[in-house]
């Protein structure tokens, strides 16, 4: 089974996983008595169960035991057992887990594809993406393919509805690498909060974690 990648940033364990088995094989990964086919069976997607079991399979690999996900009303994953904070996300033909033993952790995959080309003013400030006119096409597109990802993972640690992507989060400019770090800063709360996102590049997806405090 494809464990695609799995590391640490301080205490948080990240993993991501790359899709390739049927959904039966996915099934036989997972023995614990947990109820995955009471949960699968309100799921008509054939995707969406492949996510689900995915994500566990993957959760049990980082764990090295299997953990039952629970959802809040606002749809944010949590482990039943409150032993690891959790967050997940998936895209087309991978899905990827942080986790962390006390904090918020959050993290974000996405495919790359161009279509975010035609929407960067619906998410990128004016004053992100300095130069961006003398970027090569690629560089461009993994500009924005990030600044949207490292949004996305914020949005999920911050726990706030109605956050808008182009006024209340700001990607501070850096140099763009196959992996690295850049800052960004959130202006939904009072508390203005400063995050450090770590990002990886693949010719399939990027992915962005960052966690609560680590700016």
């Amino acid at each position: 089974m494809p464990l695609f990648r799995q590391w640490k940033e301080g205490a948080a364990t990240i993993g991501i996983w790359q899709v390739t088995e049927s959904l039966p094989q996915l099934r036989e990964g997972l023995t614990a008595s947990l109820p995955y086919d009471e949960e699968l069976s309100s799921m008509r997607a054939a995707c969406r169960r492949m996510e689900y079991l995915a994500v566990r399979v993957l959760l049990r690999a980082l764990l090295g035991e299997e953990k039952q996900i629970g959802h809040l009303d606002s749809g944010k994953p949590y482990l039943t057992d409150g032993s690891w904070n959790i967050s997940i996300s998936h895209t087309k033909g991978y899905v990827a887990v942080a986790l962390h033993p006390t904090v918020e952790v959050g993290i974000d995959i996405e495919q790359v594809h161009e279509r975010v080309r035609g929407v960067a003013d619906r998410f990128v400030r004016p004053d992100e993406l300095p130069g961006f006119s003398c970027l090569s096409p690629s560089d461009q597109l993994y500009g924005l393919l990030l600044h949207w990802s490292a949004k996305e993972t914020i949005f999920k640690v911050l726990g706030c509805s109605d956050v808008d992507f182009r006024e209340h989060l700001r990607i501070f400019p850096f140099v763009l690498g196959v992996d690295g770090s850049f800052r960004a800063q959130e202006y939904r709360t009072p508390l203005q909060q400063l995050f450090k996102i770590s990002y990886l590049l693949h010719p399939q997806f990027v992915c962005t974690t960052t966690l609560r405090g680590a700016d």
